[in-house]
């Protein structure tokens, strides 16, 4: 019995050994099933230009005593600035706005003021602004230069004039859609199907739909100037820079 004892422990040593050795093989998982799939593929395609027009803000402020000498200097300046941009650039489109007039108020210092107690009007300030868009940018800083004696610059941006946009449109098409064929070909492949299977379902130019952001606006350079000076004012340099167009698109394709 004693024997037979041993030689039963041998066998189970040995068959759990073979066992530990033995691999194991998991089952195959079976191929992801495609057919009918609906994907969303965004897209965008952005073309660049150079920017052919200049926004430019030219403003005049003044300040005294006497609210109506004021303005009136303020009108004087405007007439002239307005007169000089025209005779400059015949092509600029000028609109004055904000015309504006606060009264000015001596300061108290640090203490608290007393309640009930008017503050002391010491004066008037007095200001206009006017805008201007031109597509001459060559004779721009020489224009704005020969101004800033009577006007302060106040705000600069170069972008496209609207026909140039108009007709960038086509092109932003084109490479809004070359780039969403690219991506359909590239998710086929992925998915291990030929991009033949993919039937477009849905074309959403300009992202419209909820699942996808809207686009961009286009950016502009902006600079901003400090106040005018009454003397000889030298030209500034201006680079009017490149303008980006973009457009997105959203594809919706079933597979086969």
């Amino acid at each position: 019995m004693r024997h037979a004892a041993v030689l039963f422990c041998l066998l189970s040593s040995s068959l759990t050994v073979a066992c530990a050795q033995t691999p194991v093989h998991a089952p195959a998982q079976a191929p992801v099933q495609t057919g009918g799939t609906m994907v969303v593929v965004p897209a965008y395609g952005e073309v660049k230009q150079a920017n052919d027009e200049a926004r430019v803000t030219f403003m005049v402020e003044e300040q005294d005593k006497d609210k109506a000498a004021a303005a009136s200097r303020v009108n004087l300046k405007m007439k002239q600035g307005t007169e000089m941009l025209r005779q400059a650039d015949p092509t600029a489109v000028l609109q004055t706005r904000g015309y504006y007039t606060y009264p000015v108020y001596a300061e108290e210092g640090v203490q608290p003021r007393q309640q009930g107690k008017t503050r002391q009007l010491v004066g008037w300030r007095v200001g206009q602004y006017l805008d201007m868009r031109t597509a001459s940018l060559e004779r721009l800083p020489a224009n704005v230069a020969a101004v800033q004696r009577v006007l302060a610059l106040n705000g600069l941006q170069f972008g496209l004039a609207d026909a140039t946009a108009r007709k960038l449109e086509e092109q932003r098409i084109a490479a809004a859609w070359q780039n969403l064929t690219e991506k359909i070909a590239a998710i086929s492949r992925a998915m291990g199907r030929n991009p033949a299977d993919a039937s477009l379902d849905t074309l959403d130019f300009e992202a419209s739909g909820a699942y996808a952001p809207q686009g961009e606006a286009a950016m502009m350079k902006t600079m901003r100037a400090a106040p005018m000076d009454a003397g000889q004012v030298e030209e500034p340099s201006f680079e009017p820079g490149e303008t980006t167009l973009g457009t997105r698109v959203v594809g919706k394709v079933r597979f086969k």
